[in-house]
């Protein structure tokens, strides 16, 4: 993660890497902000369902990560549904509907957060192929194939990642001094572990997701130089050909435009909080033409880089 980008970029991306299509109807129901998180406005919250009970059809505000501990049940994204045991872990970003039917004494761990409200550095995170499979990549591909590339934890890691959620819950209860960084810390600590965990999963599936993810870390720390399609393709053990297809299925978009978006993400961290020019920036984040960064700035967030700026309140 660039130096300069102090907020957390955990699920910001899923949003640039939604499907072309979808057949979610229109959302019966919207979780807000103030009724799931507490008044100070801490960004992380964490809600048990021991057992989940029968829910209509919803969105968030916000983003969801979903551990289920026990029991059995359906979980629902528009026409499409799959059946949840004991070590599914999946993530729901803010405006994608779902819900749960056919419910059999099934219990959740819910860990809800504000993407955008994190402020920790993901540091060396996205160089994990399993940290771009379960949270950039599955979330969008569940929406298409929902039965597939699913991460299930097997005893041992659920029992772990439930032991570091306990600790998340003590802080986030009692709440004394200091409880923020330690609560954003023991977040952090549960993205990192199932990231690791999605980067053992046997499953053939899972397999071909990581593989994807594999390139997408490369773009990441390679995020100033060019993209170098015979060098993704190999790295995800892929022709040329079936990479661009596969790429374009998993993300939504050409390599190209996701490298692009992550460089304009970057942009807007430096704009937030530093005083460079706008044609630095523009160059520190991998653009060699200050007008093109401009467009494509543009294109991405709908603002300027000065315009963007100013609204930030920088200038």
């Amino acid at each position: 993660m660039d130096k300069h980008e102090s907020e957390c970029e955990i699920l910001k991306k899923t949003s640039t890497v939604s499907p072309k299509t979808s057949t979610i109807s229109p959302v019966k129901r919207v979780l807000r902000i103030d009724e799931w998180f507490h008044p100070d406005g801490f960004p992380i919250s964490i809600e048990r369902r021991e057992p989940q009970e029968a829910f209509e059809a919803h969105a968030h505000e916000f983003a969801e990560l979903v551990i289920v501990t026990g029991g059995t049940g359906l979980h629902v994204t528009g026409q499409d549904s799959w059946e949840l045991t004991a070590g599914d872990v999946f993530v729901i970003a803010g405006p994608h509907e779902h819900e749960y039917r056919d419910l059999k004494e099934l219990r959740l761990v819910n860990l809800l957060y504000q993407p955008n409200q994190l402020k920790m550095r993901l540091l060396d995170l996205p160089s994990v192929a399993g940290y771009h499979a379960l949270f950039t990549l599955e979330p969008a591909r569940r929406l298409r194939q929902p039965t597939r590339g699913r991460l299930r934890l097997k005893g041992k890691e659920l029992t772990q990642i439930i032991e570091m959620v306990d600790r998340l819950e003590a802080e986030l209860n009692i709440r004394e001094p200091g409880f923020g960084f330690m609560a954003t810390a023991g977040f952090m600590q549960i993205i990192g572990h199932l990231a690791r965990c999605y980067g053992r999963s046997p499953s053939p599936d899972n397999r071909a997701l990581l593989q994807i993810g594999e390139a997408l870390s490369h773009l990441e720390q390679n995020i100033h130089n060019e993209v170098d399609l015979e060098k993704l393709a190999s790295i995800a053990h892929m022709s040329r050909r079936s990479f661009l297809r596969v790429f374009q299925r998993a993300t939504g978009t050409s390599p190209l435009a996701w490298l692009i978006n992550q460089r304009v993400h970057r942009a807007c961290g430096m704009l937030r909080h530093g005083d460079k020019r706008i044609t630095e920036i523009a160059f520190d984040v991998g653009f060699n033409d200050s007008n093109y960064f401009t467009r494509q700035f543009r294109k991405v967030t709908g603002f300027s880089p000065r315009e963007y700026r100013q609204r930030q309140g920088v200038e």
